[in-house]
């Protein structure tokens, strides 16, 4: 992943990245096509407050992007419970705040049960989806009436694995198009007191794991040019 033979990438490469925080998928591809003159693709956006695992192919391995992008996918992350937000995580302020002093340890996990196996998910407006070629997020912030239609999606596995309330810190299992923002909110919305999602990793896609994956800074030492005196 880090070899600094560019025609290496421009025949074919799978790079596993580590999303950094504040980038945007786009970000990472830019970067990665800059250094290594490569035609390059990604399989399955993050957001740019998430963080983890983003599958980058080069070359000839685009062909893989759609096999890839379909792949089970592995995430852990937080909610933040008593709110909600119009994005459904920290993009916007949050509001609606609500009470949450009645909610325990067994609510939060029980309430996880509603949204095992091949449910029906809403995903939000505030995404990529695209309408009449334009992505619905751009509707959104512009204040037009954007609908969506639920998807069928399959979550195979959700756990709480810590809580500090008002944060609640999970790990999910789920089907490609699963959109964990929805979830967050779909979640709050079963306990009654509202959710948004306040960190989210990506740790695996299919066989691919994040702890396997580079950063970008160290990537980009690796395959930028060394400046010379003269330069």
């Amino acid at each position: 992943m880090q070899t600094t033979d560019k025609m290496n990438y421009q025949e074919g490469a799978v790079i596993l990245v580590n999303k950094p925080l504040t980038w945007t998928s786009f970000d990472v591809v830019r970067k990665i096509r800059n250094l290594t003159k490569a035609k390059i693709g990604h399989a399955g956006t993050l957001d740019p407050l998430a963080t983890g695992l983003l599958i980058c192919c080069t070359g000839k391995m685009t062909k893989k992007i759609n096999e890839y992008q379909a792949q089970e996918k592995e995430y852990t992350g937080s909610f933040t419970l008593g709110a909600t937000t119009p994005t459904f995580d920290m993009e916007s302020e949050p509001e609606n705040f609500k009470d949450i002093s009645a909610i325990d340890e067994t609510a939060l996990k029980a309430a996880t049960q509603g949204f095992m196996g091949e449910i029906m998910q809403l995903p939000p407006i505030h995404s990529a989806i695209k309408q009449n070629g334009k992505p619905i997020y751009l509707l959104a912030r512009k204040g037009v009436d954007v609908k969506v239609e639920p998807r069928r999606i399959t979550i195979s596995e959700f756990e709480i694995t810590k809580i500090e309330l008002p944060v609640v810190h999970f790990r999910v299992v789920c089907s490609t198009g699963t959109y964990i923002r929805s979830l967050a909110n779909d979640y709050g919305a079963t306990l009654g007191c509202g959710a948004y999602l306040s960190g989210l990793c990506r740790t695996r896609i299919g066989d691919f794991k994040l702890e396997h994956a580079v950063d970008m800074e160290t990537f980009i030492a690796a395959n930028s040019i060394p400046k010379t005196d003269n330069q």
